[in-house]
């Protein structure tokens, strides 16, 4: 059986049920809540691998619960799908800003999120071992997925990180947004465009440290899509 852990919050039994049958089928083990303030709680006691978090809740918006989360230490990396009906793209983006990994909308097949769950959980799990690589002060730690600049740790998302690793593993060559999101994302994964500009931003401004600023090696290529390029950057 497998033994990751989802939490679904969301406030309407019928969607909880729904879910919780997709995911028992798949071999999750599931827990539940309806609101925000029981979530919390079962993230600290239950230790999920991941949150299924509704946008509109009682007591409060999944989007307070999500910008909680991501203020948390023990909490900052885990990995959060919105489940919506709002479609709207300031909406999209607002979630993703505030840190969500992923964002679905209802009504949706239980088949495409499960296998979004499973591509998020492969991603934040790092999935077979990645290499140490160096550019400049920039450090890339694939066995312990962690990222250092000028020796200071680099607090960013599994997302930010699994982009940041292919960035340095294929440096100097323009990739559109649809090569990123097969790259990084995987293939068989659902996700529309925009993501990935979210998520370029999220890395720069996690490359962009009191100690040093990196964030101009993600760049902008018109046309195109993005490129890492460590022009420039004297080696170490």
């Amino acid at each position: 059986m497998n033994e990751r852990k989802v939490l679904i919050v969301d406030d309407e039994f019928a969607i909880r049920d729904m879910l919780r049958m997709a995911l028992e089928i798949a071999e999750f083990r599931c827990i539940e809540a309806e609101n925000i303030q029981d979530a919390f709680t079962l993230i600290v006691d239950e230790r999920p691998d991941i949150v299924l978090l509704d946008w509109m809740l009682p007591g409060g918006s999944g989007l307070e619960l999500l910008r909680r989360l991501k203020r948390t230490d023990t909490t900052r990396d885990l990995p959060v799908i919105m489940l919506t009906a709002k479609t709207a793209e300031d909406n999209v983006i607002q979630g993703l800003d505030v840190g969500a990994d992923d964002y679905i909308t209802k009504p949706f097949a239980p088949r495409e999120l499960i296998a979004r769950i499973k591509a998020l959980l492969r991603r934040a799990t790092g999935g077979d071992e990645l290499d140490r690589i160096q550019v400049g002060d920039l450090v890339l730690d694939g066995e312990s997925r962690r990222v250092f600049l000028v020796d200071e740790p680099v607090d960013m998302g599994p997302t930010e990180f699994n982009l940041l690793h292919f960035f340095m593993s294929h440096p100097e060559r323009a990739y559109s947004r649809n090569q990123l999101l097969d790259q990084v994302w995987g293939a068989n994964v659902y996700v529309e465009e925009r993501t990935v500009d979210v998520h370029i931003r999220r890395l720069r401004k996690a490359l962009q440290t009191a100690v040093a600023d990196y964030s101009d090696l993600i760049q902008t290529v018109r046309g195109t899509g993005y490129r890492f390029s460590a022009r420039g950057v004297p080696a170490r």
